[in-house]
């Protein structure tokens, strides 16, 4: 017998039990209404507030490093040249090439798309299909006669509403999906920790010297990704484009140097932070993170996390757990249950201090 093997936590370690009614389908009225889990990791104590008072619990020690993606409608309902209906979930943003782009989706239909197969979406946009790398993904390139391609499809797309949430995207939803942050399109899922800021919250935190700092993560599909593998440590995330500014990595290494604490909004802002972190300090950067974060990391970069409640058997629910151990985390997530917290992107939220 493999001694080690048994040791070794396993995917069913990272589940729990969530009345399906806690799961949030609409988001509250007021953003900064939502509930605050706030979990101290030295000592485990439990506090419950909202989030409106998140400034009680940090000053002029913290530093907020918020993702400004913007969420882009990256779901597209058309047909075939056969008629049958076809859902392409988008990856990223079309390549803008003389108006029209390429891209790679995730496609959804009954029957087989062939390379060189014509998809249409309305009277004036169609893709391409150029190549089936996989099962269940496309290459295409869109076209529109006459017009701008990559605007077409933002024209024509809808927000792509995480599956948990089951109802058609709305109207609204192309703001509500959105963070106060959002500034550079490009994601395909919403860093939902920052769905709970309001400007007279970001006005409170100025108050109390709390410093924020931009980054950018464009969250793509495999957010939602499984994990399959009993051991989890053999699951690989799928790589998403993140950039650090120069005034960015300049004004964290500041921070840093005057001994203050960096929060990180989202375990988007934990993988950018982490990835980007180095002996000689943060460096401006550009390209593809595929950081995977579980029990036994050890972080180098984050101090403290804000942080939406995560899907069991989840890399996102890996990674708080890493940050705050398993156990803590097991007991904050009955404690939420049971106090009735909403959970999930448009839920409630919890700070690990």
């Amino acid at each position: 017998m493999d001694l080690n093997r048994v040791a070794m936590d396993l995917i069913q370690d990272y589940d729990y039990f969530l009345p399906p009614e806690l799961v949030a389908q609409y988001p509250l009225g007021e953003r900064d209404a939502s509930r605050l889990l706030v979990l101290r990791r030295a000592g485990g104590e439990m506090s419950h507030a909202r989030f409106r008072d998140l400034s009680f619990w940090l000053d002029e020690n913290d530093v907020l490093v918020v993702n400004d993606t913007r969420v882009f409608p990256a779901r597209l309902n058309g047909r075939k040249d056969s008629g049958g209906k076809v859902e392409l979930l988008l990856h990223h943003l079309p390549e803008a090439e003389d108006g029209g782009g390429a891209a790679r989706a995730r496609a959804t239909h009954r029957g087989r798309l062939k390379v060189g197969q014509t998809l249409h979406f309305g009277a004036e946009l169609a893709a391409e299909v150029l190549a089936l790398p996989e099962p269940g993904v496309t290459e295409v390139r869109f076209t529109c006669p006459g017009g701008d391609a990559v605007a077409a499809v933002l024209a024509a797309g809808e927000v792509p509403l995480p599956p948990y949430i089951h109802r058609a995207a709305a109207a609204a939803d192309r703001e509500t999906y959105q963070t106060v942050f959002a500034d550079r399109a490009g994601a395909v899922a919403c860093p939902t920790a920052g769905l709970h800021f309001t400007d007279a919250v970001r006005r409170e935190l100025a108050e109390r010297g709390v410093e924020m700092v931009p980054i950018t993560l464009h969250v793509g599909p495999g957010t939602f990704m499984p994990v399959r593998q009993d051991d989890f440590t053999r699951h690989r995330m799928l790589p998403e484009y993140f950039e650090l500014s120069a005034a960015a990595a300049a004004r964290l290494n500041a921070a840093k140097a005057a001994g203050k604490r960096l929060v990180a909004v989202g375990t988007t802002s934990v993988r950018v932070l982490e990835s980007c972190a180095a002996t000689e300090g943060f460096q401006a950067q550009r390209g593809w993170c595929d950081l995977f974060i579980y029990p036994g990391y050890q972080f180098q970069a984050v101090d403290r996390l804000l942080t939406n409640f995560h899907l069991p058997k989840s890399t996102l629910l890996l990674l708080v757990s890493a940050f705050a151990g398993r156990d803590l985390i097991r007991q904050a997530y009955a404690a939420a249950v049971q106090e009735r917290y909403r959970f999930y992107s448009y839920g409630d939220c919890m700070l690990i201090l």
